[in-house]
């Protein structure tokens, strides 16, 4: 499992990187943008830098575990060196017993004192409470000797564990620094990018089809924003799919007129249907019964407003190709040359 900062460390680039890999697969190469090419290219920096920093965060987590290990290493060494300087201090107090003696009467220790009489029997018992007394001193020494070696490696180990952690702490923190600086650098470098494509075509990448269906579950004219795709018109969304049919009719309207659709309405929110209902009474669909309630109806200006206008007949002789129509009703029930629809939506028919 990542890390939680590993994980973080990829937010923002792959947020980016989602723009460029989502929303723009499955078109037909007659309805992409000019802009095809450069979103391409754009889309393969993306991955490659993504994919960069994939492979550098896992080298960054497999260095992080390599120290937690090391770090668990100096632990048990640690606990390991504690239990020997406890050992040690058991012993402390009759090693010194043992030295004070030796010192104080250093004939004691020597075999002519213990078996220099002339009692056979009572030389022989001396002899032996020479030998038991020589081993338990020895067995003390050595053990003293031991331990002591012991509490030496481990206090060296313990150090250069130490000291190895910390150096690797230090590079860990200095690979982590470097690539939230590589992270952030792309990031930029990207959105730059982004910023420079054609508005249709940059919000053709942001816009996910995945959208529509969480979109469906809400009421008419209640749809969360976040189910909502902006359109290059500020202020102005619709549901996904209507957004990316909008986006291609916009282009193609824009290169044949040389500017973006004027739209007046789009995706119209319940209390904006009450509000309009209650103005023109009889001339707008009910509250929660309109296309702009489900998102995917435009009012349209600029020209198209007016029936027989070249704007109005360019949209009445190539709106279906991408994806909209003008509904009959609207030619005279109630009359609005301006309202525009999504051919895909299969909501009851309905008004303004």
């Amino acid at each position: 499992m990542p890390s939680t900062r590993s994980a973080a460390l990829m937010a923002a680039i792959t947020a980016v990187v989602l723009l460029l890999t989502t929303g723009a697969a499955g078109q037909s190469s007659a309805a992409q943008s000019p802009s095809a090419d450069s979103v391409k290219a754009l889309r393969q920096q993306a991955e490659k830098a993504k994919s960069e920093l994939s492979k550098a965060t896992k080298a960054w987590q497999e260095q992080k575990n390599e120290l937690n290990a090391s770090e668990a290493k100096l632990k048990t060494t640690l606990a390991d060196l504690g239990t020997a300087n406890a050992e040690l201090n058991k012993i402390r107090e009759p090693l010194a017993q043992l030295a004070a003696s030796a010192y104080k009467q250093p004939g004691v220790i020597g075999v002519p004192s213990l078996i220099g009489g002339s009692d056979p029997d009572s030389a022989l018992a001396a002899a032996t409470d020479l030998t038991m007394l020589t081993n338990d001193q020895k067995a003390l020494i050595d053990k003293a000797g031991r331990l002591q070696k012991e509490r030496e490696q481990l206090a060296a180990s313990a150090q250069d564990l130490q000291s190895k952690n910390a150096v690797e702490e230090a590079k860990l923190s200095q690979t982590m620094s470097g690539l939230k600086d590589r992270s952030a650098r792309i990031t930029a470098q990207l959105t730059a990018a982004l910023k420079k494509l054609d508005p249709n075509t940059r919000l053709q990448l942001t816009c996910q089809k995945s959208l529509v269906p969480e979109a469906r579950k809400y009421p008419n004219g209640l749809i969360p924003s976040r189910y909502l795709c902006p359109l290059p018109q500020p202020g102005r969304s619709l549901r996904a799919d209507a957004a990316l049919a909008f986006y291609k009719l916009n282009s193609a309207y824009k290169a044949h007129f040389g500017t973006q659709m004027c739209l007046t309405d789009s995706y119209r929110p319940l209390a904006e249907q009450q509000r309009i209902y209650a103005n023109r009474p009889g001339m707008a669909a009910v509250p929660g019964h309109s296309n702009h309630g489900w998102g995917t109806a435009v009012d349209l200006c600029g020209g198209v407003q007016s029936q027989g206008s070249a704007q109005f007949n360019w949209l009445q002789a190539n709106s279906k190709t991408y994806e909209f129509f003008h509904p009959s009703w609207a030619y005279s029930s109630p009359f609005e040359p301006w309202h525009w629809e999504y051919t895909k939506e299969d909501t009851p028919d309905a008004s303004d």
